[in-house]
């Protein structure tokens, strides 16, 4: 029994045990729930100050962003009103300026109005004047027939024939002392008639040349050049790009190419092969590659030397390559490098007598046929494709276009172009300097000759100077000292008109007058 006695007590102090233990949880958790909602509180009492200090910062920084912006709007439209002034300013003065020019042309046209109104009065009178005056000349006219007997065609003539005679002599006297006072200010005048007078363009020509002969010790050689079914020669051709004609003639060959460097290359190559006396497709490429390189380096030793004979500076390598092409190139038998470097002093000389840029003048002269040196590859004339490769290799305006311009193909910019074109023809054109048909040379000299003694008054004349001079002899008695230099005027006029020719032709008239007295 008092086991459950104490069972039952011990109970009951454990549940009271466990009623205050619950009690102090209880008051331990409303002081917490209590403590919680008095922090909760303090937040939101100091997130709803932080939020209205931060609400209060954004406007006053929004309200002085806005009163800056308000500042900028306000000077930019100050600045704009500013500039809207000037221009209304501007345009006042233009109005104003264009209401006087009006006023202007308004004074000018009632102006024309009058003097318009005047000429009209003015003519109508000179007309009826005219046919007053044109009544009486025919009055006149018939008197002065009745009283001369003559007709008036006659009369006419013979007016006609006294005011010619009368014109050539004052034009004679005219040109007489407009030479004398061209020669008196040549040094002033040197510019202008160097540049403009002496100026004649050289005819367009193609190389004569297009085939070389190559000698063979024996005939024997023909068919080692020919191969095995003609293998050798197949290989050759190929390889050069020459065309290699082995005919009937004895211990030679011939060949034929538009291109003077490949046909020369392929001189040498086959000069080579024919010492060597091995010959088989194999060393027949190995040759003529061998070759082509030596060619290559020939050529720009060729240039240099043509450069540094002329005396010019700063030219591209690949220039100096083509101008040693030209070497190769002939016109009319002249041979077209050394016709450059002779271009190219005359040049030179005349700039320096026209205190000109020599150097730049023997540039032009020395550059402007480089385009033959390459015109078999490329469509066009020589003078534009000798400008397009220049331009191309960094020459400056005024040689490209003394180059295009010097067979007048192009207008001449400057005064280079002109000094091109006069010393492209007096090397062409100077005694020896091309080969001429015998035929045609000896027809120039008769026309020649046969248009001088076609005018009144000439007693002889003679081409002389291998035809760059024409010799007149003429009749003192029918030609006076100031007619002369009107005959020669006349007579080149009519040399230019119906002659052909390179260069220029002199004309020199003669008249000597010869007292003979016999004493006895």
């Amino acid at each position: 029994m008092e086991k459950y006695i104490y069972a039952a007590i011990g109970a009951g102090i454990g549940f009271f045990i466990a009623l205050i233990i619950y009690l102090i949880q209880r008051n331990s958790a409303f002081r917490t729930i209590a403590h919680a909602k008095s922090i909760a509180e303090e937040i939101k009492s100091n997130a709803k100050t932080d939020a209205e200090s931060a609400k209060k910062a954004a406007l006053i920084e929004a309200r002085d962003e806005w009163f800056k912006q308000k500042r900028i709007m306000e000077e930019e439209i100050k600045e704009r009103q500013k500039e809207l002034r000037i221009q209304e300013k501007k345009y006042n003065e233009r109005l104003g300026s264009l209401d006087k020019r009006l006023d202007s042309l308004d004074k000018k046209e009632n102006n024309l109005s009058e003097q318009e109104r005047k000429l009209k009065t003015r003519e109508e009178e000179l007309t009826a004047k005219l046919a007053d005056t044109e009544a009486v000349l025919q009055d006149q006219k018939s008197k002065l027939v009745e009283i001369a007997g003559i007709s008036r065609d006659e009369a006419l003539q013979r007016l006609r024939d006294e005011l010619l005679n009368q014109a050539r002599s004052i034009a004679a006297n005219d040109a007489k002392l407009t030479i004398e006072q061209l020669k008196l200010d040549a040094n002033k005048k040197a510019g202008e008639i160097l540049s403009t007078a002496i100026q004649r363009m050289a005819v367009d020509h193609v190389s004569e040349t297009t085939v070389s002969v190559v000698s063979l010790p024996s005939d024997e050689m023909k068919g080692r050049i020919i191969g095995r079914e003609g293998r050798n020669i197949r290989t050759f051709e190929k390889a050069s790009g020459v065309d290699l004609i082995i005919d009937d003639t004895p211990e030679a060959v011939v060949l034929s190419c538009f291109d003077p460097v490949r046909r020369e290359i392929a001189r040498l190559a086959l000069e080579k092969l024919i010492s060597d006396g091995r010959i088989h497709p194999g060393r027949i490429e190995e040759v003529i590659a061998k070759t082509t390189k030596e060619m290559d380096e020939t050529l720009i030793k060729i240039g240099e030397k043509a450069v540094l004979e002329t005396n010019i500076h700063n030219i591209s390598p690949n220039l100096i390559k083509v101008l040693g092409r030209l070497n190769y190139r002939t016109s009319y038998g002249q041979n077209v490098l050394q016709h450059s470097i002779e271009a190219a002093w005359i040049c030179g000389i005349l700039a320096a007598e026209l205190k000109l840029d020599q150097e730049l003048a023997r540039r032009a002269g020395l550059l402007h046929d480089i385009g033959k040196a390459v015109d078999h590859e490329f469509d066009g004339t020589h003078a534009i494709i000798g400008a397009n490769l220049a331009r191309k290799n960094g020459e400056g305006k005024i040689i490209v276009n003394a180059i295009e311009a010097h067979h007048e193909e192009v207008d001449a910019l400057s005064v280079y172009g002109a000094l091109v074109q006069a010393s492209d023809a007096i090397s062409g054109a100077r005694p020896g300097a091309r080969r001429e048909m015998l035929e045609t040379y000896m027809q120039r000299l008769a026309k020649l000759e046969e248009i001088a003694n076609s005018v009144e008054g000439v007693n002889k004349s003679y081409a002389i100077q291998a035809g760059r001079e024409l010799r007149i002899i003429v009749e003192p008695s029918q030609v006076e000292d100031a007619q002369t230099p009107l005959l020669a005027t006349e007579i080149a006029a009519q040399i230019e008109k119906e002659v052909q020719y390179p260069g220029q032709i002199k004309v020199t008239v003669i008249r000597e007058t010869r007292q003979i007295a016999m004493a006895k």
